[in-house]
């Protein structure tokens, strides 16, 4: 269904973009927080205090010299040397589809396709580290998530709803015995047998692959990884009793079996209405959660080759509406990185007093989305073909940021 390629010559040459590949990268996995619906930038990671488009909101000192964030994030404050905060992120896409489609996979919507995201990216240029686990999940995704795009179904990330269920219908029915169960597969291959020889294609292999994959796992003991119990109860609280931080406690027991990517949302961020009341809550989800990731991977030595990304879709307007809310807007924003190789304590990008423009350093999505493969090592100008033999690249025509490196 798609994979040619050319050299690596050829395929730079023929898209004109000769990005330069980090030949020694310390990033090996990913785990990606996304804040669904719009996160301010104006109420986090580049507060405007004294200003009227800053509202109440204050800026607070961290641990790393000329670094503030808001006030609304202060155990991250106490993490700031370990992280990247990036403030001159800008987009063209103001509406929740687009623009979180945008930032997932660096290519505008369309009809006719659809585009990978960066973990099914990874899982195609790189290879799976655990044969036995997929190669990346997607942890409160909901149904709008790109996952594998037009690649083949085996990039597909494992999709999870509640992170402290483990993984639900991963073990035999009361009852069922291992004979039964090997009988049971091996009546579904006999049906199944005369379509597969007489349609042969990879997508029809792709199905049996699936349940090969998924027979595996069930054997296997690396399944309790995905079993966030098994942590001491004060790992587990200081995490967070909220889903989002429960599936970071999931994402890094998954990293430790060598997922590639693990993919966290959080929800909540389209703060129309009461913008001081709500993102204070948001704030206090994500503050715990992600300073106890930072804090866990730091202690167990995994921060060096885990890159932990925070991304948005777009940020909110400077100014405040009447119903005391901040609305669309994807001319200026902010995400953030650390481990993997990142240099912890340092600000790219700059917007002006008021937060309205960047004024400095500007970071499109696709250059953003190049600096996290660069960070991996992945081939940024390898060509993909869709099935319609269209060429695709990772982020598209992005330059990755190598300075934060």
């Amino acid at each position: 269904m798609l994979p040619w390629a050319v050299s690596e010559n050829a395929q730079a040459a023929g898209l004109g973009l000769n990005r330069s590949l980090n030949h020694a990268p310390k990033a090996r996995n990913v785990i990606y927080l996304y804040m669904s619906g719009g996160m301010t930038h104006i109420d986090t990671f580049d507060p405007k205090p004294g200003t009227e488009t800053g509202g109440p909101t204050q800026a607070i000192k961290t641990k790393a010299d000329g670094v503030q964030l808001a006030e609304n994030l202060p155990l991250l404050a106490n993490h700031a040397k370990k992280i990247a905060v990036v403030r001159g992120m800008t987009s063209t896409k103001g509406a929740h589809g687009q623009g979180n489609y945008f930032m997932h996979t660096s290519y505008a919507q369309r009809s006719t396709i659809r585009h990978p995201s960066m973990g099914a990216w990874m899982t195609r240029l790189a290879e799976r580290s655990n044969p036995t686990l997929p190669g990346a999940v997607v942890v409160s995704g909901g149904p709008q998530h790109p996952l594998a795009g037009f690649l083949p179904s085996s990039h597909q990330p494992l999709a999870i709803g509640k992170p402290d269920e483990g993984l639900r219908n991963s073990k035999m029915l009361s009852g069922v015995t291992e004979e039964d169960f090997k009988k049971r597969l091996s009546l579904a291959d006999q049906f199944d047998k005369g379509f597969r020889e007489k349609y042969d294609l990879k997508k029809v292999r792709a199905y049996s692959d699936m349940y090969a994959d998924a027979v595996r796992l069930m054997k296997s003991g690396d399944l309790e990884a995905f079993d966030v119990k098994k942590e001491s109860e004060a790992t587990r609280e200081s995490y967070g009793e909220e889903t989002f931080g429960q599936g970071l406690l999931l994402a890094r027991r998954l990293v430790e079996r060598q997922v590639r990517f693990v993919e966290v949302q959080l929800g909540g961020w389209d703060t129309h209405q009461l913008n001081f009341e709500r993102v204070p809550e948001r704030c206090g989800i994500l503050d715990q959660a992600l300073s106890a990731l930072l804090h866990d991977l730091d202690k167990r030595g995994m921060l060096d080759e885990t890159l932990v990304v925070l991304a948005t879709e777009f940020g909110r307007t400077p100014n405040i509406n009447v119903n005391q809310g901040r609305d669309h807007y994807p001319k200026a924003f902010s995400c953030m990185l650390a481990g993997g190789g990142i240099r912890g304590g340092q600000v790219w990008g700059k917007t002006d007093p008021e937060g309205r423009e960047v004024v400095e350093d500007r970071v499109e999505i696709p250059d953003f989305n190049a600096t996290i493969a660069y960070a991996l090592g992945l081939p940024l100008d390898e060509i993909v073909y869709s099935p319609t033999r269209r060429p695709f690249t990772l982020a598209d025509k992005g330059q990755p940021l190598t300075k934060l490196l």
